[in-house]
């Protein structure tokens, strides 16, 4: 009955990423959508750095929110909660800043394809309860891996 709450608990967390993607898409949008708004240049130089810090966080941020908790091994639910909670952070927000710098430099399509990968990651924190079982069960160390 505990792991069901702390399940219930990542997924306000999971969904609520969602939620703050969505709040980050609109208002870009709309912000987009004024008549006094300017796209940024992305060969600014400006433009290049928030580039670089964009896919710097990406390509950090997801490798080490995926394999967290295999990093760590959890002792505790409430240790898987802090871990979980701490993946679903890092492979989801990269998504929201990657969405906003889209719309900043007026559809420049690399930064979707980045918060694209970064959706992909995001998908894959989903937390669920056979994978809070899994990820939970020590590792038997003579079990062949292939």
């Amino acid at each position: 009955m505990e792991e069901q709450k702390v399940i219930r608990a990542l997924n306000g967390w999971y969904y609520g990423i969602m939620v703050f993607t969505l709040i980050v898409l609109g208002g870009m949008y709309y912000l987009t959508s004024q008549p006094d708004f300017e796209p940024m240049d992305t060969m600014s130089q400006v433009g290049m750095i928030l580039q670089y810090a964009a896919i710097f966080t990406t390509l950090i941020a997801i490798p080490l929110g995926l394999y967290l908790i295999k990093w760590r091994k959890p002792k505790t639910l409430d240790m898987y909660k802090e871990l979980a909670t701490t993946r679903i952070l890092l492979c989801g927000l990269p998504m929201s800043m990657n969405i906003a710098f889209f719309y900043l430099f007026g559809g420049y399509r690399s930064m979707m394809w980045i918060a694209a990968i970064s959706a992909i990651a995001w998908y894959f924190s989903k937390p669920t309860l056979g994978k809070l079982e899994q990820e939970m069960t020590p590792h038997d160390p003579n079990e062949e891996t292939y």
